[in-house]
């Protein structure tokens, strides 16, 4: 069976960018593409290259998890499991790091960046965390993998080892390829609309989180940046802030740009940015109140420990094939 494959970090909380990027994406997927299993994971892996408190992190593991099935995910089309219990990300982790090189990993640009900013104390897993992230898709054998544009480079360094790794022990990997949504694929951020909404940026006003209230969801939007012009075009090169929030319209509403600046026309920001509160909040009601009686239920367990349960299955054939491959442990009968 042909295969998608996602996952996402718990760190932060889930925001609309990636909500509106990512998640929506993928569940429109599950109905679009019925031929195909879908994997999605919480990447709590990742999330160590940095310390994190324990309790802290089994909050937003367990959060995100709950967030991910109130947003649409169906438990019977999705295997959704946490990274961690499955013990095959780390073996092939390593399997991968001893064909992939170190001048690859010294030009990922998000381990530039984060470097940069932590300066002292960088983690050999923030380091070699591409090729953990590379055994994630791998290990699936997926043939597309959704992706934002900014974590493209990661999935080029997954295929640039697959096919190295095939071309040398006779192909044992799927070369996935990205699927990226033209339009929502990057939502900027409220105050900064030049650079992408993050869940790692220290000013709250700068994202909507999906759990946000409802006052909360409103003001942001009334405090989002936009520009002196007070007209509701878009415009992303010369008008990124008015233009982000349209994006964000468009994409909850389906409502073209074009038929969003014919309504808004002879108005000025004030209306648009009151009905785009209005909509932003009537999306994220419903995700809130299946939200509050997933978080604590037994249904939610259940579904997690099925998604491990195929993922074990599916993931331990692949890194026992590929040890095979290259020679590790005793010949397989």
């Amino acid at each position: 069976m042909k295969r998608i494959l996602s996952g996402i970090q718990p760190t932060g909380s889930l925001n609309i960018g990636t909500y509106l990027g990512s998640v929506k994406n993928f569940v429109k997927l599950q109905s679009q593409m019925p031929d195909y299993e879908f994997f999605i994971f919480i990447a709590d892996l990742h999330a160590i290259t940095v310390y994190k408190d324990k309790q802290e992190l089994r909050g937003k593991i367990r959060e995100l998890a709950a967030l991910y099935v109130a947003c649409g995910l169906d438990p019977t089309r999705v295997n959704l499991f946490i990274q961690s219990e499955v013990p095959a990300h780390s073996q092939m982790a390593y399997l991968l790091q001893c064909n992939s090189y170190i001048g690859e990993l010294e030009r990922m640009t998000q381990y530039k960046d984060k470097s940069r900013k932590q300066e002292t104390g960088v983690t050999v897993g923030l380091f070699t965390y591409p090729t953990l992230m590379a055994a994630d898709i791998l290990l699936y054998d997926p043939e597309f993998v959704p992706v934002g544009k900014d974590q493209k480079q990661h999935l080029e360094l997954a295929r640039d080892i697959a096919i190295r790794v095939n071309n040398k022990y006779n192909d044992i990997f799927t070369v996935p390829k990205p699927l990226i949504a033209e339009i929502g694929a990057k939502i900027n951020s409220l105050n900064d609309p030049t650079a992408k909404m993050s869940k790692s940026d220290n000013n709250e006003k700068s994202r909507i989180n999906l759990l946000d209230p409802e006052n909360t969801i409103k003001k942001k939007i009334r405090s989002a940046v936009t520009d002196s012009l007070g007209t509701v075009k878009y415009n992303p090169e010369e008008r990124p802030g008015v233009s982000n929030l349209m994006t964000i319209y468009h994409v909850i509403t389906n409502i073209s740009f074009e038929d969003i600046e014919k309504k808004y026309e002879g108005m000025g920001y004030k209306e648009f940015k009151e009905d785009l509160g209005e909509i932003v909040y009537q999306e994220l009601k419903p995700i809130q109140e299946r939200f509050n009686d997933l978080i604590n239920s037994k249904e939610l367990d259940t579904i997690l420990d099925n998604g491990r349960e195929r993922a074990n299955q599916v993931a331990f054939k692949k890194v026992m094939k590929f040890n095979d491959r290259i020679g590790l442990g005793r010949k397989r009968k």
